[in-house]
């Protein structure tokens, strides 16, 4: 293992240390609160971008599988089941649904794809507010021993198992599968690397995480109406944060979900919704001119300010100043 490998492993380590000491010195409710958006938009746009970064299959039906994750987990634990029985059925069940709906729509490509996950989305969203037209509330024996250190701690965990799962991805042979079927899937085939079937795994990988941060989120929530977790909103929240911070790359996720909930906290203090306006303009101004988000840009920014190595200064002297 290298050195630097073994720095980052340690760094990664003492970043979770820290974070999991936060409710020891934090005493502010809103401040508690405010880090528990960033865990759950970390966890959201991380689970988005195995699909959409690493895969390149650009999906704006997430909401369906975090939907999904919310309405099983939120059914089973108020029945009386443990809660993390109920959360891991609820990932499960966003899995089986992404493979049903995930065989026909890898049929189809670029747009096409977008539109029709964002139509089976939709599709979710109008049956659960049938279905359940009525506002799903905590009994009133829980509320008067709601904590939101316990909230915080369970996405703490579902942030670190999502940004793992991501991480091993990434360094796997499965994920070189995966990537390569992004860049070119005509290439990837002829190589012997089944497209579909690497396409599928990440699709199962992504909307198992999805399913395990709506179970989070239902037990958060005090009370909310079943369908909201299903809303677009959250699928286009996911991808806007994951192209700001920068899509397939690793920390790409988490700092687009900090810089997200920080600017939009800061601006829901004065217009509230002055923030779909900032970020809307902000992603199409990424997709424009930055495509790696902010990881490309701090790259840039690196670049311009490192000092040249004495082999980079020896390659840029002219061959015939090196002969005199």
């Amino acid at each position: 293992m290298s050195t630097k490998r073994i720095v980052s492993i340690v760094l990664i380590v003492a970043l979770v240390a820290v974070l999991a000491a936060v409710p020891s010195f934090v005493k502010k409710d809103s401040t508690i609160n405010l880090f528990i958006l960033v865990l759950l938009y970390t966890s959201l746009a991380s689970s988005w971008n195995i699909l959409g970064g690493y895969a390149g299959q650009t999906s704006l039906g997430h909401a369906a599988f975090f939907g999904l994750g919310t309405l099983v987990t939120r059914i089973l634990w108020l029945s009386g089941q443990p809660l993390p029985l109920s959360i891991l059925a609820g990932g499960l069940v966003a899995v089986v649904f992404s493979m049903l709906i995930g065989i026909p729509a890898f049929k189809l490509r670029g747009a096409y794809f977008a539109i029709g996950t964002l139509a089976l989305g939709q599709v979710l969203y109008v049956i659960v507010g049938d279905r359940f037209p009525m506002i799903s509330s905590l009994p009133s024996k829980w509320l008067s021993t709601y904590q939101l250190t316990p909230r915080y701690y369970l996405f703490l965990a579902v942030a670190v198992v999502t940004v793992a799962v991501s991480y091993i991805l990434l360094r796997s042979r499965r994920g070189l599968g995966v990537m390569a079927a992004r860049e070119d899937e005509d290439a990837a085939e002829s190589l012997g690397v089944s497209s579909r079937r690497h396409k599928l795994l990440a699709l199962a990988l992504s909307s198992f995480l999805a399913g395990l941060v709506g179970g989070a989120f239902a037990y958060f929530f005090v009370g909310y109406y079943p369908q909201f977790p299903f809303g677009p909103v959250w699928s286009f929240d996911a991808v806007t944060i994951t192209y700001i911070g920068g899509t397939g790359t690793l920390v790409g996720p988490i700092i687009g979900a900090i810089f997200y909930v920080v600017v939009k906290e800061l601006l829901a203090l004065k217009l509230s919704e002055l923030h779909l306006v900032v970020f809307g303009t902000l992603f199409i101004l990424v997709v424009l001119f930055l495509p790696g988000g902010l990881v490309e840009a701090w790259a840039r920014i690196r670049r311009i300010f490192a000092r040249p190595t004495k082999q980079q200064k020896d390659a840029a002297i002219p061959l015939s100043q090196k002969g005199a």
